[in-house]
């Protein structure tokens, strides 16, 4: 269609006969998101609120399926991006953020880290200058006051905050430690993302919540006989970037739960549920 033809569409979205307006709204919705831009000329030029508040909802709808279906590819193309990931996950609340924002500021947090680290440092020593680096210089930390608030689960403000949860400073953190050459992973503990460092028979875990702390496995061993639970491999070895980013959403959900926001929190269980082969909730 033409940009005319568009914009001719778009403007009997406030036609009086329903039946009109639904069709028109169908068609809309089959173009996909490249009209979106029309749509927000349309939205700036009206000053019918009913009609503004028609073409959020169709924004937002075209956006929400976009995303779930570029969350699909990720997924099948074997997840093996981290970083998209945790974008995609950033692109719910956040649509208009560039990935290019967020790769150039973990490019610089991984120049900081390079410019401190010497050749065959023992694996502790390399954790203590990455914990120093981002902990200490950078003043990454955990954010602790809103630790339900779902600004810790988006990348891009975490990077310009510093404050974090779990997952998402474990994930910053984890992708430094790969480009630095550190064989450093997640690992799903009940209740606390961690990361452990595993090589040739070496393996300590990493509590980036909590500055970097090194843990020993029977570190673990007692966090999980504190929480009566079953000692399984799971809470001892890595995990992939798809099981990262699960938690991610169900983080995310949990936080709009928590913040009273049913809403945001059945979207985001079904962007969850397209990555997990299970039905969507009605």
């Amino acid at each position: 269609m033409t940009k005319n033809e568009i914009k001719a569409l778009i403007s009997l979205l406030d036609d009086n006969d329903y039946e009109v307006a639904s069709h028109v709204e169908k068609q809309i919705v089959a173009l996909g998101e490249g009209v979106i831009p029309y749509l927000e000329e349309e939205w700036e030029e009206t000053l019918n609120s009913d009609l503004q508040k028609k073409i959020e909802d169709l924004i937002h709808n075209l956006q929400f399926e976009g995303l779930m279906a570029r969350l699909k590819e990720w997924k099948e193309n074997g997840g093996e991006d981290l970083l998209e990931g945790m974008y995609l996950v950033n692109s719910y609340l956040y649509p208009d953020v560039e990935y290019a924002n967020i790769t150039k500021t973990i490019d610089q947090l991984y120049f900081d880290a390079w410019t401190h680290m010497k050749e065959e440092m023992h694996p502790y020593d390399q954790v203590k200058t990455l914990n120093n680096v981002l902990f200490k210089e950078k003043r990454f930390t955990a954010n602790t006051k809103n630790f339900h608030s779902p600004a810790n689960s988006m990348l891009h403000l975490v990077l310009e905050t510093k404050r974090g949860n779990p997952l998402t400073l474990c994930v910053i953190y984890m992708t430094l430690a790969q480009r630095l050459g550190m064989p450093v992973y997640g690992v799903n503990l009940p209740n606390l993302f961690i990361l452990t460092y595993k090589l040739d028979g070496v393996q300590f875990y990493i509590n980036v919540y909590n500055k970097g702390l090194i843990l020993a496995k029977s570190d673990i061993d007692n966090y999980i006989l504190q929480l009566n639970l079953n000692p399984i491999d799971i809470f001892y070895e890595p995990c992939n970037n798809l099981d990262i980013i699960r938690r991610a959403l169900r983080n995310l959900a949990f936080s709009f739960e928590k913040m009273n926001d049913p809403e945001k929190a059945t979207e985001v269980t079904k962007l969850l549920a397209a990555i997990t082969d299970e039905e969507p909730p009605v």
